[in-house]
């Protein structure tokens, strides 16, 4: 160490060499936000929504909700509606654009059905009855809640946008391979290709990213214009992935300078000396460079999830400088008439051992989030990982090398005692047994919170009810069906019954009909065999799955086939259709109709229907979870289905599927880092006892946490369900540095009590200091606009403060009562193991 230090400044050049090259590859860094960050991408329920929504040619959509200040459904509101829409269709991101101006209308006039088919009225048309279009709207079993609220005070403008061809086939063609690898695996050659398909989709992705960007952002410049004259929301899951990297972006730059003012207090505070406020900083400045620039070359990019790694890497790279810097001043006043640079070599050589090992203890801490199947959580492991290792490195070759070229003068300061330490050491000395009976009484409440977790929370609470997320999805739930999309697929075989076909074929042959649409109709086969799909069977059993569902609270619109049927059946005086009959209505029926209307809930070649359903996110004491099993079960209890006709897919099955996992991998985590700890506690000290010592506190405060949520009922959810790993990780430091100082001071003096004093009013003022800047930090969490994020600042704050206490209470109790060292009056008969 002594041979190291003696070269400062060409140590300083090295390093100042290697931050310009990983500042050279910042520029790599970047966010994002898009829907797969958040799903199991190994999920074979992933697997067939992508094929779904290639099957029915899904396409993004955005939701803008219009409530104008008059009535919705007077000239001046519709002349303005009507200019919004038509500014929406000549943006060159959007596809098409759909109102209630012209979703189709069958009620509205007095045309004959037939001639209706062909020419069609929407509100726009002038022969159609406004009376009677607007009863027609909201009582539509298509349109009501879907485009129009049943109040008629707002409507919805559905803006599809432009897919990229491009990133469609590379999509396809990456799942393809993702199915087979999952089912077969892969030979060399396919591996090869799913890694540049892999690459190109990931280029191909960015690109649609930043013209949904672009478009977006025309859209919410045309929607300013027209704030003066009705209330606007944007929604829709590309809006809001949109949103997110604003977040993320905003969350990063507010983290980092509110982080960064803190620690400046913090430090001011606590040594009153600029070179104790800039080298800690310089450090923090080097190792999140460093960082960044690493997720630059590898081509990492930051999720919500990972948002806090800045915040989070200042508050451990601080904690490492505040280790050193106070056990450098004890130093100084113990070691009278040192030079500079031995005083820096000690200092480094006391602390390189329990800071490593804290860090590695803090590594197993984070390093546990790889074993999650979410991508964005393995990231925030891995990054964690790897800047806990740059953090250590850069605090123990950046702060010695500058340190050893100050002038050692300016260390001499007087030595201030903290009261908070001293009365912890009485506390515990005087009153141990009543410290140990409120640890188990407090871990028998935590068991009990522990078992009332649960692993659920709805989309819309991620947000502040300031965000246009929140407002926007708030009203979709509230007044246009609710907002959280979810699927049933009903199959029906693979092939079409020969019978079923065989008897319509002869009745269209045989019979003779004097209705009006049916009397010029015949059937041929083999110019439209899809009309043959039509049975009464199929049609009965799709009513009866969208009845059955319709009847659950949670679920606000539903859509399928039977919503088209039912409009046809009130203009049939309310008498339902045969098969024939459909079949006739769906090969009359115009492209352009069939496209919107039937299109999306049916496709013949797979003999499937398809239901659409929303979710109302907002709704209270909503549990995912649950509801799907309920809904699952009633397919056969009360359905008579089995599990091979009737599917479940959409995004709120794979979104809690992405909770379920993170759930079972986050309880075999905790594991890991306990064994892992453990560990590391074995090699470090070569006791038993004092593992057991040092991790027990520690998951005392997890566990507090943890049944705290489960007391107050705050679901675990992308972000809280980390915190217990993460805060054994990080709260296992000040235990390591306690014991380490204890056995330390233990080898000197032989006496308990006396060490336990000395410990707290040394060691224990680097815990306090580094326990309050930690705490603090993370709450500094609360700033962003993502409630997960704030519930896991508040919570790993908590979380560390709770550990505070019990490195310097029960801790050093259980020390006094096991005597891990040996009997009172005896001392080592050797240095303490590095």
């Amino acid at each position: 160490m002594n041979r190291l230090l003696s070269h400062p400044r060409t140590l300083l050049v090295a390093l100042f060499g290697l931050l310009a090259f990983f500042a050279y590859h910042a520029r790599g860094f970047q966010l994002d936000a898009s829907a797969d960050s958040l799903l199991l991408e190994d999920d074979p329920d992933l697997q067939l929504s992508r094929q779904v929504d290639a099957r029915y040619q899904s396409r993004d959509l955005l939701i803008v909700t219009f409530t104008p200040d008059g009535p919705l459904f007077d000239d001046a509101s519709l002349d303005r509606l009507r200019a919004l829409r038509n500014e929406l269709r000549e943006l060159d991101g959007v596809e098409s654009v759909t109102s209630i101006l012209d979703v189709p209308l069958v009620k509205s006039s007095d045309v004959p059905l037939l001639e209706m088919i062909g020419n069609l009225q929407t509100l726009e048309s002038p022969t159609v009855d406004r009376r009677r279009a607007i009863e027609e709207l909201t009582g539509s079993p298509v349109f009501e809640s879907l485009i129009v609220s049943a109040d008629e005070l707002t409507t919805a403008i559905l803006v599809y946008l432009k897919p990229d061809d491009g990133f469609e086939t590379l999509l396809r063609a990456r799942n393809e391979l993702l199915v087979r690898r999952r089912a077969e695996g892969l030979s060399a050659a396919e591996r090869d290709r799913l890694a540049a398909v892999t690459t190109e989709y990931e280029r191909t992705g960015e690109r649609v990213v930043e013209h949904n960007h672009r478009t977006i952002g025309s859209i919410r410049t045309i929607l300013e214009r027209h704030r003066p004259y009705a209330s606007l929301h944007l929604g829709g899951v590309p809006m809001i992935a949109d949103d997110m990297v604003e977040f993320i972006g905003n969350d990063l730059a507010v983290f980092g300078a509110s982080v960064l003012a803190f620690l400046i207090f913090v430090l001011a505070l606590i040594f009153r000396q600029l070179r104790w406020v800039v080298l800690p900083l310089l450090c923090c400045f080097f190792a999140v460079v460093i960082m960044v620039g690493m997720l630059g070359l590898f081509g990492w990019k930051v999720t919500v999830i990972s948002s806090n790694f800045l915040a989070l890497m200042l508050i451990i790279t601080i904690s490492m400088n505040l280790h050193l810097a106070v056990r450098y001043n004890q130093l100084f006043r113990e070691l009278a008439g040192e030079t500079q640079l031995e005083l820096v070599a000690a200092t480094v050589r006391s602390m390189v051992w329990p800071c490593l090992y804290t860090a590695l203890t803090t590594i197993i801490g984070f390093g546990s989030l790889v074993f999650s199947n979410i991508k964005p959580v393995q990231d925030l492991g891995w990054m964690m990982s790897m800047g806990l290792a740059v953090s250590f490195a850069t605090t123990f070759t950046l702060f010695p090398a500058v340190l050893v070229l100050l002038s050692p003068r300016a260390e001499r300061v007087e030595r201030r005692e903290v009261g908070l330490t001293a009365a912890l050491a009485n506390l515990t000395d005087r009153h141990g047994g009543a410290i140990l009976g409120v640890s188990t009484l407090l871990a028998c409440v935590s068991a009990v919170g522990l078992s009332r977790l649960t692993v659920e929370n709805s989309f819309i609470d991620y947000f502040r009810q300031n965000t246009e997320i929140y407002q926007g999805m708030k009203l979709i739930d509230d007044k246009l069906g609710g907002t959280t999309p979810l699927e049933v697929l009903i199959h029906f075989g693979l092939a079409k019954p020969e019978a079923e076909v065989a008897a319509a074929a002869s009745a269209a042959a045989d019979a003779e009909f004097d209705d009006e649409f049916l009397e010029e109709w015949e059937l041929d086969e083999d110019e439209d065999p899809d009309a043959y799909w039509f049975t009464a069977s199929k049609i009965e059993t799709i009513k009866r799955v969208h009845d059955y569902l319709d009847g659950f609270p949670e679920v606000g619109k539903v859509l399928s086939l039977a919503s088209v049927i039912r409009v046809a059946e009130e203009l049939n005086d309310g008498e339902a259709f045969d098969g024939l009959e459909l079949s006739v209505l769906y090969k009359k029926l115009p492209a352009e109709v069939r496209e919107p209307l039937v299109d999306p809930y049916l496709s013949v070649e797979n003999d499937e229907a398809r239901i659409l359903l929303r979710i109302i996110d907002s709704q209270p004491g909503l549990r995912r979870k649950e509801l799907l099993q309920r809904i699952e079960a009633g397919f056969g209890d009360q359905l008579m289905l089995s599990d091979g006709e009737v599917q479940i897919t959409g995004t709120l099955l794979l979104y809690n599927n992405m909770l379920q996992s993170l759930f079972r991998s986050q309880i075999m985590s905790i594991g890991a880092v306990m064994v892992g700890i453990g560990a590391m506690f074995l090699i470090l000290f070569r006791s038993v006892s004092l593992a057991v010592i040092g991790i027990v506190p520690n998951l005392l405060a997890a566990a507090m946490v943890l049944g705290l949520m489960g007391l107050v009922g705050i679901p675990l959810d992308i972000m809280t369900i980390t915190v217990a790993a993460i805060t054994v990780g990080i709260a296992v430091d000040d235990g390591i540095h306690y014991i380490y100082r204890f056995r330390e001071e233990f080898a000197k003096n032989g006496d308990y009590r006396k060490t336990l004093h000395i410990c707290h009013g040394t060691i224990g003022h680097a815990v306090l200091y580094t326990s309050v800047t930690v705490t603090f930090g993370f709450s500094i969490l609360v700033l962003s606009n993502f409630l997960p994020t704030i519930y896991f600042g508040l919570l790993t704050g908590l979380a560390m403060g709770i550990a505070f206490l019990g490195a310097l209470t029960l801790l050093p109790k259980l020390i006094l009562m096991i005597k891990p060292f040996g009997v009172d009056g005896a001392r080592a008969d050797r240095e303490p193991a590095r």
